[in-house]
């Protein structure tokens, strides 16, 4: 295989190693502000977990909180596919980018692309093209891989998009494309995506409950209208636009949140931290 997406953030977001990574994740599923235990997967389901939200920092930052998500994840059991939307924070690439690689690899091994659940997808979307671009340097959707591969080993396929255009109508179409595909695939779609950025921590935590209230309740509109203010810093609102619509088609009526916490309570007091949490979605 010839065409594999090489590993952007790691020795930067994550340890840079096999041993390290596999340590460092490990740490973030037993530590205080995460779940307390690194978890068993499930060898029988129920798989009920269509959705998860997850936080995208360095992993001493949000580590622990996306362990929690991980965690039920293993608990609902292994899924066969896992559909990744991430914002672009580069600005390179397409306005909505699929990634044309055949795999991407981190120090945990090679997950291929299902290329044909991709194309599919794609054929449905406003906006979207095949473009690595926009995949390069972006580490939204990679910081959720290794997690994956630590519970799963490599015995699932992603199909990771780039979202740098994230208004309603782009991500309804995307959210609408997704969730009309899953034909008993257990699919999985995971939104990549921290909260407010570099306020005061009663700031944001203001404003990440403002955002916290409208995903619980599906309000994927709500999500989009309100995270695209001026005041509002959420950098992934239209991975979690599209996310929650997906699973909303997908047969997914409730979401629980597991954990939300920030960068000053986990990486040490701050007067400005950016807002993470972890939330599923459930049929």
């Amino acid at each position: 295989m010839s065409n594999i997406r090489k590993p952007a953030v790691a020795g930067k977001f994550y340890q840079g190693t096999e041993e390290g990574l596999k340590s460092q994740i490990e740490k973030c599923f037993e530590q205080e502000h995460g779940p307390g235990e690194i978890p068993e997967v499930s060898e029988r389901g129920p798989q009920n977990m269509v959705g998860l939200i997850s936080p995208h920092a360095g992993y001493p930052y949000s580590g622990p909180v996306a362990a929690h998500g991980f965690s039920k994840m293993a608990e609902s059991g292994k899924p066969h596919k896992v559909v990744i939307l991430g914002p672009n924070h580069s600005g390179f690439g397409a306005e909505l980018a699929f990634d044309n690689s055949e795999a991407w690899e981190t120090p945990l091994g090679e997950v291929n692309i299902d290329q044909a659940l991709r194309d599919e997808i794609l054929s449905k979307t406003l906006n979207g093209e095949l473009d690595a671009t926009a995949h390069r340097r972006e580490h939204s959707l990679e910081v959720q891989i290794p997690f994956l591969q630590y519970l799963f080993a490599n015995d699932f396929e992603i199909v990771p998009i780039c979202l740098k255009r994230q208004d309603l109508e782009t991500c309804e179409a995307l959210g609408e494309a997704i969730g009309k595909v899953e034909n008993g695939q257990n699919i999985i779609v995971i939104a990549s995506t921290d909260l407010t950025h570099y306020e005061s921590p009663k700031s944001a935590e203001k404003k990440d409950n403002q955002i916290l209230e409208k995903i619980k309740t599906q309000d994927w509109k709500g999500v989009n209208e309100l995270a695209s203010k001026s005041d509002h810093s959420t950098c992934g609102y239209g991975p979690v636009t599209a996310t929650l619509l997906a699973t909303k088609r997908m047969g997914g009526n409730e979401v629980n949140l597991f954990k939300h916490s920030n960068s000053g309570e986990i990486g040490g007091p701050s007067r400005e931290v950016v807002g993470y949490a972890s939330l599923g979605i459930y049929r």
